[in-house]
C-alpha cells in the first residue's frame, strides 16, 4: 500500500492506537514500549503484513528531529535543577567525555572487524554514542523500582543532556567521511563553538521564553502552548542557524522554563508531556515503517558483536572514566554501565549519512537498528534483576491511593508529597504534635486501612500509613523526609 493523503490520517490513527494499546501490554512483560511501537511501524511496513510502502529518509529524519526537539523540550521542564545541581559535574562529563569515549572504542573496534575505514567506524560509534533513560523509567516504573540516592537524577540527566554531543560528532564525522581530506583537529574549534553558542542561545532563549509567556496576557488560554511551540521551534533553528547545538540550547531553555514560575505552568507541562509521548510513538512508528526486516539479517552477526562490544565494553569504560572523581559506589557505576540503552535517537541518527549518500550508510542504518533493538531488549529487559542484584533499587512504590487532582496556583511553589510510613520510621508511633514539623509544612490526610483521616494535633502515625503532605520550599521537603525516615512519590 502507498501512502497518499487519504489514507494517511486512516493509517496513522490506527497504528497510533495499536500502538497505545500494546505499550500498555508491554509494562507487564518488562519490555520497553518503544520496541512494541518499532515492531507496529515493522508489521505494518513493506516487508509486513500491511504492505505500507515508505522508503524517504529525509521525512524519516525531519519527523525524528522534530520528535527529539519536543522530547527534549519536555524532558528539560520536568528536570528539577534541585535534584540535578548535585550531579551536575558527573551528568555533563558523562555526556560529554562518556559518549566521545563510547563512540572512539565502538568506532576502533569497527574499523578492524567491520572493514570500515577509522572515519566510517568512528561515525558508526558516534551515532550509537548516546543513550535513551525513558525507555530505562518506563521499566523501572512498570516494575515499581525506585533507585537509591542520586543514581535517578544523574541518569535522567544524561538522558537529556547526552544527544547534543552525539548529534555534533554524528554530523561531524558524516562530514568527514565525505571529505577524506579534512581532519579530525578542525572539530576541536567547530566543537567548542558548536556547545558555546547552544548553551548561550538556551539560556537567553529560556529567560526569554519567561518574559514572553507572562507578559503577553492572551485573550485565548489555548494559544499558550501554541506560543511555547513557537519558541521552542525558533530556538532550535535559530540555534543551529548561527551554527550553534540546537538540540542544546532546546533542553537548557526547558530546564530553565520548568524551573521557574510561569502563567499556567501546570497545564502546559502535561501538555507538553503529552505530545512528547505523541512524538515518540509518531517517531518510533516510522523508523519502524523505514527499516526493511529482510535488509537487516545480512548483518545480524556484525550487529551482535558490535552490540556486545558496545554493552560489554564500550560503556562501562566510558562510565567508569568520566566518573573517576564522583562519589559514587562500585555497584553505582556498575548499575550506571548496564542502563547505557539505545533507543530511537541513534536510529535518528544513522539517517543523516544515509540521506548524504555516504559509503556503507545502508550497512551502518541496518547496524545502528539492530544494535539499538538489541540494547533495548537484553538491557531493558533485565534491568529490574541488575537493580536487585547490585542493590541500587529501593522498596517498589505503592500506587497513588490519594484521588485526588489538586491544582496549585501556578505562583506558588507549594508541592504535594505521598509518604510511606516504614516500620523503623522514627515518627512512628508520634502524635503529629510531637514530630515539630516546619511551619510550612501541613499533613493533609492520612491513608490507614483503606481509610481516609483527617489530621490533629494528636493524630499518632503508624507504620505502614500513608500521608499526604504540602510543603511550599525545598528545606522543608528534604526536612520532612528526614524526619518521616521516607522518600516521596
Amino acid at each position: 500500500m502507498v501512502l497518499s493523503s487519504e489514507n494517511i490520517l486512516l493509517l496513522g490513527s490506527i497504528l497510533l492506537f495499536v500502538s497505545i494499546i500494546t505499550s500498555k501490554t508491554s509494562f507487564r512483560f518488562g519490555i520497553p514500549a518503544l520496541i512494541l511501537f518499532l515492531i507496529v511501524g515493522m508489521v505494518a511496513g513493506s516487508d509486513g503484513l500491511g504492505g505500507i510502502y515508505f522508503n524517504d529518509p529525509k521525512i524519516a529524519e525531519f519527523l525524528g528531529v522534530v520528535a527529539l526537539t519536543f522530547i527534549l523540550f519536555s524532558g528539560g521542564l520536568d528536570t528539577k535543577w534541585e535534584s540535578v545541581r548535585p550531579v551536575l559535574k558527573s551528568g555533563i562529563s558523562l555526556s560529554t567525555v562518556g559518549v566521545l569515549v563510547t563512540a572512539t572504542i565502538v568506532g576502533i573496534f569497527s574499523s578492524y572487524f567491520l572493514d570500515f575505514s577509522l572515519k566510517e567506524g568512528l561515525l558508526l560509534g558516534a551515532i550509537v554514542s548516546s543513550t535513551d533513560a525513558a525507555a530505562v523509567f518506563s521499566i523501572l516504573r512498570s516494575r515499581n523500582i525506585g533507585l537509591k540516592g542520586v543514581v535517578r537524577p544523574l541518569l535522567e540527566f544524561e538522558s537529556g543532556s547526552n544527544d547534543p554531543m552525539a548529534y555534533f560528532l554524528t554530523v561531524s564525522f558524516t562530514h568527514l567521511v565525505l571529505h577524506p581530506e579534512a581532519s579530525m583537529i578542525s572539530l576541536i574549534p567547530k566543537f567548542l563553538i558548536s556547545m558555546l553558542l547552544g548553551t548561550a542561545c538556551g539560556y537567553i532563549f529560556g529567560k526569554l521564553m519567561i518574559f514572553i509567556t507572562n507578559k503577553i496576557k492572551l485573550d485565548i488560554e489555548g494559544l499558550y502552548p501554541v506560543l511555547i511551540l513557537s519558541l521552542v521551534f525558533f530556538t532550535f533553528s535559530f540555534t543551529n542557524f548561527i551554527g550553534g547545538n540546537g538540540f542544546l540550547a532546546v533542553y537548557i531553555a526547558a530546564i530553565i522554563l520548568g524551573n521557574s514560575s510561569f502563567i499556567h505552568k501546570k497545564s502546559l507541562m502535561k501538555f507538553y508531556d503529552g505530545q512528547a509521548w505523541l512524538m515518540q510513538i509518531i517517531m518510533f512508528i516510522t523508523l519502524g515503517l523505514l527499516v526493511y526486516p529482510s535488509q537487516i539479517v545480512p548483518f545480524i552477526g556484525r550487529g551482535v558483536l558490535v552490540a556486545a562490544v558496545l554493552i560489554f565494553l564500550a560503556r562501562p569504560v566510558a562510565v567508569f572514566i568520566s566518573l573517576a572523581n564522583a562519589d559514587l559506589s562500585l555497584r553505582k557505576k556498575l548499575f550506571i554501565s548496564w542502563v547505557g540503552l539505545r533507543g530511537a535517537v541513534p536510529i535518528v541518527f544513522a539517517m543523516y549519512p544515509l540521506i548524504e549518500g555516504a559509503e556503507h550508510a545502508n550497512m551502518i542504518f541496518n547496524l545502528v537498528f539492530f544494535i539499538s533493538v538489541s540494547s533495548v531488549l537484553i538491557q531493558g529487559t533485565t534491568l529490574p534483576i541488575i537493580a536487585n542484584w547490585l542493590k541500587v533499587s529501593v522498596p517498589g512504590k505503592i500506587k497513588r491511593k490519594f484521588p485526588l487532582d489538586i491544582e496549585i496556583k501556578d505562583d506558588l511553589k507549594a508541592e504535594l508529597l505521598e509518604l510511606d510510613i516504614p516500620v523503623t520510621s522514627p515518627a512512628a508511633g508520634k502524635a503529629v504534635v510531637e514530630l515539630d514539623l516546619p511551619r510550612t509544612a501541613l499533613i493533609v490526610l492520612i491513608h490507614r486501612d483503606g481509610k481516609y483521616l483527617t489530621v490533629r494535633g494528636d493524630t499518632v502515625i503508624h507504620p505502614n500509613d500513608h500521608l499526604l503532605v504540602m510543603a511550599d520550599n525545598k528545606d522543608a521537603i528534604h526536612d520532612i523526609q528526614e524526619r518521616f525516615g521516607t522518600t516521596h512519590h
